[in-house]
């Protein structure tokens, strides 16, 4: 049975929407922690930015061991284990697993291919509320020609002819939230981290080649550097933009409650 709807916290989906930005010429991928409850609505309170390990155009592939990782990594109950293996059920305050999947779609519509509605019917036969987000991205509105960003929520189920799959569309929600959770700005800060080794990965594995000649070498160094130099423009330097304006809103909001608790310290010794 299909979940009814998918709460999804405004501080996760900037991350989704920042990973999703962070390059327009292969796909990204991560995976959603959260919660089912009772009604069947599945609350995603953060994400994990997964590596990949193939880049394409068209799909994005993880290692399994990446995936396994990352799972074990969630579901780890607070109660149950020791300190060091319940980072995230510690930082989030509530026991928590993965509750589905997210990619970006560059270029192209949001809706999910035949090879996603596959991949997700996988995943759900492991779990029947697992879901799949798409972040469809570097699209031009035609009539205002202005770049604009569009997401939908999708599950599987099976075809009422024939064996295939096909998909349906899940209500999904952006609960606001004031402040961004622990999880949510380690995977944010994460990000550049993660987008240079996978940069570093495919430079080392095209130069241990042994069949290329000199001036390949350094025409390959050298797309090397403007990659990073480009996620530098892109990705580190709006990043750190942001964070600097959170940090000075949030010294203002020190400041604020800081009167707030003086006013009501003054009303107290009045009584």
């Amino acid at each position: 049975m299909a979940v009814s709807a998918v709460h999804l916290e405004s501080d996760a989906f900037l991350v989704c929407m920042n990973h999703a930005l962070s390059t327009e010429k292969e796909e990204v991928m991560g995976l959603c922690i959260g919660e089912v409850d009772t009604n069947r609505i599945v609350h995603i309170h953060s994400v994990i930015i997964l590596r990949r390990s193939d880049k394409r155009k068209d799909r994005v592939e993880i290692s399994p061991e990446q995936l396994s990782a990352a799972s074990t990594e969630a579901e780890i109950s607070l109660q149950t284990t020791p300190t060091h293996y319940h980072r995230l059920a510690e930082m989030t305050g509530r026991p928590v697993r993965v509750v589905g999947w997210y990619h970006s779609h560059p270029h192209i519509t949001v809706w999910p291919s035949h090879v996603d509605v596959r991949t997700q019917a996988m995943y759900q036969m492991m779990d029947q509320g697992f879901v799949g987000l798409i972040f469809s991205c570097f699209i031009e509105d035609k009539n205002t020609k202005t770049g604009r960003v569009l997401y939908t929520c999708f599950q599987s189920v099976q075809a009422q002819k024939g064996s295939e799959y096909e998909r349906i569309e899940i209500p999904i929600h952006v609960v606001p939230h004031e402040a961004i959770g622990k999880v949510c700005l380690e995977s944010a800060v994460e990000l550049p981290r993660i987008l240079c080794q996978e940069e570093q990965d495919t430079y080392r594995r095209i130069h241990s080649l042994t069949h290329l000649d000199p001036i390949t070498k350094i025409h390959n160094g050298s797309v090397f550097t403007k990659n990073l130099c480009s996620q530098m423009s892109a990705v580190s330097g709006p990043l750190l933009q942001w964070l600097e304006d959170r940090l000075e809103q949030n010294k203002q909001s020190i400041v604020e409650l800081q009167k707030e608790k003086e006013r009501l310290i003054q009303e107290l010794a009045s009584l």
